[in-house]
């Protein structure tokens, strides 16, 4: 679910750098030094980005994205391992900011895990409503953008189950703490991109996880 998994800042001074009006040793020149820049990265997903929304993600190449970006294949290959990795690679920030937020906690297990998809909230997709719902929507075009965001979403409980886990916790508790906050987390992200949704994602967490509770707690009829 990375998104995510995505910062994605604009690559137009770097195309301008591209100019018709240069020469072609002046072009030779700056996509020489554009492999060099240290924000490579930052470029070469925004530019995925914007291409996956002009032309859809399997009519874009590699190539395409590079050349958007102002710097070559091997570059893109030297920072990921393919295109759909230009759309995920902020799932390790999210992944960062998950564990150290349940290891640092003092909260039970459940209640850690959702204060931590809270933090995520807040830290990484606060301000980025209309950037997720864009993503999200590449992601939906494709189902094999569809199956990598289930890959990384796995990966994201398993680093907060071992989290868990570090704690003291056994595996039965950590699983099932683990997989109760990503079902809130991902009703809540859901109501959070609907067209109609204009509250906070982390407000939104809180709420589905306050109606989990009173759902496990209310007495059996």
């Amino acid at each position: 679910m990375s998104p995510c998994d995505i910062t994605v800042p604009r690559v137009m001074s770097h195309r301008d750098m591209l100019s018709e009006l240069m020469s072609q040793c002046d072009v030779g020149y700056h996509r020489r030094m554009a492999r060099w820049q240290p924000d490579a990265r930052g470029r070469l997903e925004a530019a995925a980005f914007e291409l996956f929304r002009e032309r859809g993600f399997e009519q874009t190449t590699v190539a395409d994205i590079a050349a958007r970006a102002g710097l070559d294949k091997r570059t893109f290959y030297r920072l990921f391992g393919d295109k759909r990795e230009a759309l995920f690679s902020g799932s390790g920030r999210v992944e960062e900011v998950l564990v150290r937020a349940v290891t640092e906690s003092d909260a039970g297990p459940f209640e850690a895990v959702v204060a931590a998809f809270r933090r995520v909230a807040e830290e990484l997709f606060a301000d980025r409503l209309e950037l997720v719902r864009a993503r999200q929507s590449i992601i939906e075009s494709s189902p094999e953008l569809q199956e990598r965001e289930l890959r990384k979403t796995g990966s994201l409980a398993a680093a907060v189950t071992a989290a868990l886990r570090a704690r003291g916790l056994d595996e039965t508790t950590a699983t099932l703490a683990t997989e109760s906050g990503a079902t809130v987390f991902r009703v809540a992200y859901a109501r959070w991109v609907a067209p109609d949704s204009d509250a906070p994602l982390s407000d939104l967490i809180a709420e589905v996880a306050a109606e989990l509770r009173a759902i496990t707690s209310a007495p059996t009829p």
